[in-house]
């Protein structure tokens, strides 16, 4: 992919010459109203310059009331973190600045093991004949050496282990990591906490999302200061706004009412979000027919927010779960309908620049999702999700997306899942994973993969089920691969 702002030339083309310009992964697309926070994040362009690594990490307690309650500790996760980071990247690459812009997802050593052999492919010109890791290690050293002006993003890391022996640096190289905790970074890496808008940036974002009718902006000052100037719950507010025809000052009565019910006994309140998005999953709802968003949002909300092939809510499996909740053959609204609900109400975001395209959703909204759902639903959606998934998978890999985010989707399900997807034997998902694993030579995490699934399958079904021998031979087989 190249961009205007570069010179379209090959600065050769015999093996492990770079050309360029080159972008590798999908950088999140703007949200909706977004601005730049010149005012609560004004330190992230200086701090981004070459040889810097910067990691954007919540500002925990910006709130002293709110510092010792867990929920409110989950959305401030919530901050805008992800989309500061797109922002700089894009802005980077426009410029030229960056001659080589690399976007990986972080949640997973897979991930960003994929990223870095796609990267290696594009950027040297050497063709993936060994394993993800050899690859990958090659690719970090050619990082030090160029002079190729570069930069790595790697988004919502969670488990340093995912970065052991892979962090990127160089003199011409910029690293930008978004986290949850700065304990998983390491030492020396500059930290910038993202908190909430301040009232100014906050009341500028409202009065942009409610351009069209200026007679909603009545109360958004009102608004603002009930929510907290909270990014997250300010994104949602004004959709269900925007989209349903109410005022400001009509939202802020019906908060107020809601946030008052969900106060615990010590009559310390919730995160603002933490109401909100109910007022928009109740408007999903309304704008779906028969209810069906919601239950495609409950399938999603078990995959990985990350991103979701939009392809996988279209299999006849979501497609049966549907009707099974809104008690219609069809199932209610197709998906595309019931999608377009769910992101006119704030709780989801589709991109089409991918094939198919992609799926982006809060892990922090997913997580409240799943803790709200009535006992049993919880198994029943898991299983309709890895069903869906399992149809959604092409019979043959190719490299990158969809099988990238098809993988993340599964790894995001298991522990969701967890002995249900063993219910009358291993589900179909857990061995097409492995396969996907071993397809994409991703020795680690497949003889991981393997590992478990042997394990689990022996604890479960027991040592001489089909489903174990299984099991154990693939797992044999991910060991030669790894030389192991």
């Amino acid at each position: 992919m190249t961009s205007a702002a570069h010179p379209a030339t090959v600065a050769g083309a015999v093996p492990g010459s770079p050309f360029r310009p080159v972008r590798i992964g999908t950088v999140p697309a703007p949200a909706e109203g977004f601005i730049a926070r010149p005012e609560t994040a004004p330190g992230l362009t200086a701090a981004l310059r070459a040889g810097a690594m910067v990691a954007l990490v919540p500002d925990r307690a910006p709130d002293p009331d709110l510092a010792s309650i867990p929920a409110a500790q989950d959305w401030l996760r919530s901050s805008g973190k992800t989309q500061l980071a797109a922002a700089s990247a894009e802005s980077l690459w426009q410029s030229g600045e960056v001659d080589l812009l690399v976007w990986i997802d972080a949640t997973s050593r897979a991930s960003v093991l994929v990223g870095y052999a796609a990267a290696t492919a594009e950027a040297t010109g050497r063709n993936q004949a060994t394993s993800c890791e050899s690859v990958a290690a090659q690719f970090v050293d050619w990082l030090g050496e160029t002079s190729c002006s570069w930069l790595v993003v790697l988004d919502d890391l969670a488990d340093p282990a995912v970065m052991h022996g892979l962090w990127p640096a160089g003199p011409s190289g910029r690293v930008l990591v978004t986290a949850n905790d700065a304990a998983v970074l390491p030492s020396g890496m500059q930290v910038l906490p993202v908190g909430p808008f301040n009232s100014r940036e906050a009341l500028g974002y409202l009065m942009a999302r409610l351009a069209t009718d200026p007679s909603q902006r009545l109360g958004a000052v009102e608004l603002i200061n009930e929510l907290g100037f909270a990014p997250a719950a300010l994104a949602q507010a004004s959709a269900v706004i925007l989209s349903s025809g109410v005022s400001c000052h009509n939202y802020r009565d019906y908060f107020i009412r809601r946030r008052d019910q969900l106060t615990d006994s010590s009559g310390a309140p919730p995160p603002a979000a933490a109401a909100t998005w109910m007022f928009s999953f109740e408007h999903a709802s309304q704008l779906s027919a028969g209810g069906s968003a919601k239950f495609l949002l409950a399938l999603a909300a078990m995959l990985d927010g990350h991103g979701i092939p939009r392809s996988v809510l279209a299999t006849p499996a979501a497609g049966e779960y549907q009707a099974s909740g809104t008690g219609s053959a069809a199932g209610g609204a197709g998906p595309s309908a019931a999608l377009d609900a769910l992101e006119r109400a704030g709780l989801l975001t589709v991109e089409s620049v991918t094939a198919p395209p992609t799926i982006r959703m809060s892990p922090v909204l997913q997580v409240a999702l799943r803790a709200a759902m009535p006992e049993g639903m919880r198994d029943r959606t898991a299983r309709a999700a890895a069903d869906a998934l399992v149809q959604a998978w092409p019979e043959r890999d190719t490299p990158g997306w969809p099988a990238s985010g098809l993988r993340a989707c599964a790894a995001a399900l298991r522990p969701i899942g967890g002995d249900m997807l063993w219910a009358g034997g291993c589900h179909p998902l857990l061995f097409r994973a492995g396969e996907s694993l071993d397809h994409a030579r991703l020795t680690e995490p497949a003889v991981a993969h393997w590992r478990d699934l042997a394990t689990t399958s022996d604890r479960l079904l027991g040592a001489g089920h089909p489903d174990t021998m299984l099991a154990c031979q693939r797992l044999a087989d991910a060991y030669l691969a790894a030389g192991r």
